[in-house]
């Protein structure tokens, strides 16, 4: 009998030989230097309080939401988060997502028309490309964070364009020069969408709120899953663009609405980090104890996501298992997930890692670079 999967099973059997299968395990114990938890929020004992505080008044909230948002799955707390959302982040309009995988499926397959072009930062996030192939866009790609380039690409143009990047790219932990590629997309009309995944909490609200450009750019992405500690995300914007999508994206129509606890949990996470900003100074204290180690990284200087670049798969996987040995968790991004000589072990920052497990993980590493 002819086996239908074949293929599957070769495929597999190839990454069990070349050790780079993904498979599910429960977290480990260690200490943490690979989740997205920057500012510790997911293990913040006050801000559990806070939440605990909140459930026992309304144990509702647990509840499920019973729909999609246009059908019975809105709620008066989830039209308050986005209210207090795009108050705080100084844009017309917010519109919640269960999360930021979501959130960019709806805003990249909605938008661009089969007859419009997205340019895309050849570094930007898996979920982007899904949603391109979505949308029916023409997809280009221009060289990781090289404005001439997107430039270029601009220059050759006569449909309606979509500019997608990242403020804080994770594979890489650099920045974006999110002021020239604003200058260039203005000149050329083309339409901004960032994600600040990975900025938003470790450079206050995102690089856009940092530079007041929410004017300058169709909409931002900002998720929670990272510094917030929690889920979920917002797509910031204009109310046209709001509506549009509320009418429009499937992802956001066809989707049961998360239950009025994330919501809340959003809501009280921005209250929280906004009214103490000692969690970034930590943040930011340490990220800077790693960079006085002086290890050879693309990583900017402030990101909490430092890359380091072992490019041979076996010589990294040694390293990741010295570490782990060591009781460090650290996660290692093998090659063809990225290009072939450019693997690396990403090192995660946070604010309540301690100096002598900074220095201790570093002096690790150095004997294998």
């Amino acid at each position: 009998m002819l086996n239908q999967f074949h293929h599957f099973e070769e495929a597999l059997e190839k990454r069990k030989e070349k050790g780079t299968l993904r498979v599910l395990n429960q977290k480990s114990e260690g200490i943490d230097f690979y989740s997205n938890d920057y500012l510790g929020m997911a293990r913040n004992q006050e801000f559990q309080d806070l939440l605990l505080k909140i459930v026992f008044e309304n144990p509702k909230l647990l509840s499920g939401s019973t729909g999609s948002r246009l059908v019975s799955g809105n709620s008066s707390i989830v039209t308050e988060a986005e209210e207090f959302i795009a108050k705080e982040h100084q844009y017309k309009s917010a519109l919640l997502f269960p999360s930021g995988y979501n959130a960019n499926l709806a805003i990249f397959s909605t938008l661009p028309t089969r007859h419009d072009t997205i340019i895309v930062d050849e570094q930007i996030h898996r979920s982007v490309h899904d949603a391109c192939k979505m949308s029916n866009a023409k997809k280009l790609k221009f060289k990781h964070n090289d404005p001439e380039h997107l430039e270029e690409i601009l220059k050759r143009q006569n449909r309606i364009c979509y500019v997608a990047i990242e403020s804080l790219y994770s594979m890489d932990g650099d920045l974006a020069p999110i002021q020239k590629i604003v200058e260039i997309t203005e000149k050329y009309n083309a339409n901004l969408i960032v994600d600040e995944a990975h900025a938003f909490g470790i450079f206050g609200y995102g690089l856009i709120n940092k530079f007041q450009l929410q004017n300058k750019v169709l909409a931002t992405v900002i998720t929670y899953g990272k510094s917030l500690g929690t889920h979920g995300a917002a797509i910031l914007t204009n109310d046209l663009i709001k509506s549009y999508l509320i009418n429009f994206a499937s992802p956001f129509i066809y989707t049961t609405s998360a239950h009025d606890f994330l919501w809340m949990s959003i809501l009280k996470g921005h209250e929280f980090i906004k009214s103490d900003n000692q969690l970034s100074i930590d943040l930011q204290k340490n990220i800077k104890i790693f960079r006085q180690q002086n290890l050879e990284t693309p990583s900017s200087e402030n990101s909490p996501i430092q890359a380091i670049i072992i490019p041979n798969n076996h010589r990294l996987r040694s390293l990741k298992e010295a570490l782990l040995e060591n009781g460090f968790l650290t996660y290692a991004v093998f090659s063809p997930t990225v290009k072939e000589g450019t693997e690396r072990l990403r090192i995660c920052l946070h604010s309540f890692n301690k100096e002598e497990e900074i220095l201790e993980l570093t002096k690790i590493v150095k004997t294998f670079i």
